[in-house]
C-alpha cells in the first residue's frame, strides 16, 4: 500500500484510489461486479464506476463499507488517508487535481495575485495575513506547495493560461512595496517569455460581471469544463453545464472590458516602479 509520499507518479490520490478499488473488486472471489458491490454498500453500481474512474471523491464511511464487502482488511480505509493528506486546503484539493489535468485555465483575480503567479515572498505575506501565528516550518511547507503548483506555468506542454487581474490586485502592496514590486516584475517576466496572457482590468472600467472576487475556468481535452470559485476559507467546484456557460460569458465580458495584454504589461511595469520607490509604512 502506497504512503502519501510514495504515490505512483502520474496519478492523483483520487486516481490511485480508483485503480486500487477496481483491482480489489476484480480480485475478489468470486469476482464482484460494480452493481453487486454497490448493492452491498448501499450505493449504485454506476457510483462505484465513478469512484473507479476518479470522477467522484470517495468518503471514509463508504471506504469502510467496501472494505467489509471485499474483505480487504481495511485497505481502502487506510488508502483514504491519501485523499486527506494534502498540503493544499481541504476545499482546494479537488480543484488542484483538476488544475493539473487542464488543457486551459482562465482565471479572474479580484483581490489577490493568483497562486500560479505568486512569488514566495508574496505567498508568505498572504498566508501570514490570515494565519499570523503560523510556525515557520508550517509556513514554508505551505509556500512550497504553492510553488510546486507553478510547474504548470513553466511546463511548455502545460495548460494554456490566461489571467485577468483587477487593478486592485496590482496596486495593493501585499507584503510591502518591495515585495509587491518584485511580484509585479515576476508577472511581467512571465508575460515577456510568452508563458501566459495577462490582462489588467482598470478601475475606470467601472462595474463588471465578476465582482465576486475570484473565478477559474478550466477546460479539458477529454471532459466537460469546470469552474472553481473561492471565498474566504471556502471554495466551490461547479460542473453544471448551464452555470459553467454563465461563468464563461461573465469571463468573456470582463475580458472585453480589460486592457489589452500590451497595455496591461505597461500598467504592471509602471505600478512596479511606483511600488519600488514608495516608502514603507
Amino acid at each position: 500500500m502506497a504512503t502519501p509520499n510514495q504515490l505512483p507518479p502520474g496519478k492523483t490520490p483520487r486516481e490511485y484510489y480508483g485503480s486500487e478499488l477496481r483491482r480489489l473488486r476484480e480480485a475478489a472471489v468470486p469476482k464482484m461486479s460494480q452493481d453487486r458491490l454497490g448493492a452491498l454498500t448501499f450505493v449504485s453500481g454506476s457510483y462505484i464506476g465513478q469512484l473507479e474512474n476518479a470522477q467522484r471523491a470517495p468518503q471514509l464511511d463508504l471506504s469502510i463499507r467496501i472494505d467489509v464487502a471485499l474483505d480487504t482488511d481495511g485497505a481502502l480505509e487506510r488508502l483514504h488517508e491519501l485523499l486527506e493528506y494534502s498540503r493544499f486546503a481541504d476545499y482546494f484539493q479537488e480543484a488542484a487535481e483538476h488544475e493539473g489535468r487542464a488543457a486551459s485555465i482562465c482565471e479572474f483575480a479580484g483581490h489577490v495575485v493568483p497562486g500560479l503567479l505568486q512569488t514566495p515572498d508574496y505567498a508568505r505575506a498572504v498566508y501570514l495575513a490570515s494565519q499570523p501565528l503560523l510556525m515557520d516550518g508550517d509556513l514554508e511547507e505551505l509556500v512550497a506547495a504553492r510553488m510546486e503548483r507553478q510547474r504548470l506555468v513553466n511546463d511548455p506542454t502545460g495548460p494554456e493560461l490566461w489571467f485577468i487581474l483587477d487593478e486592485a490586485v496590482i496596486r495593493r502592496p501585499v507584503g510591502g512595496h518591495q515585495v509587491m514590486a518584485d511580484q509585479l516584475n515576476h508577472i511581467a517576466a512571465l508575460m515577456k517569455r510568452r508563458r501566459l496572457i495577462v490582462q489588467a482590468l482598470p478601475f475606470d472600467a467601472g462595474a463588471h460581471a465578476l465582482f465576486g472576487g475570484m473565478m477559474s475556468l478550466m477546460t479539458f481535452a477529454d471532459a466537460p469544463p469546470l469552474v472553481y470559485q473561492e471565498g474566504q476559507y471556502a471554495g466551490q467546484l461547479i460542473d453544471d453545464n448551464r452555470l459553467v456557460a454563465r461563468c464563461q460569458r461573465a469571463y468573456d465580458l470582463v475580458r472585453a472590458a480589460a486592457l489589452s495584454p500590451e497595455a496591461s504589461l505597461d500598467l504592471i511595469l509602471s505600478a512596479a516602479e511606483v511600488h519600488k520607490h514608495a516608502k514603507e509604512r
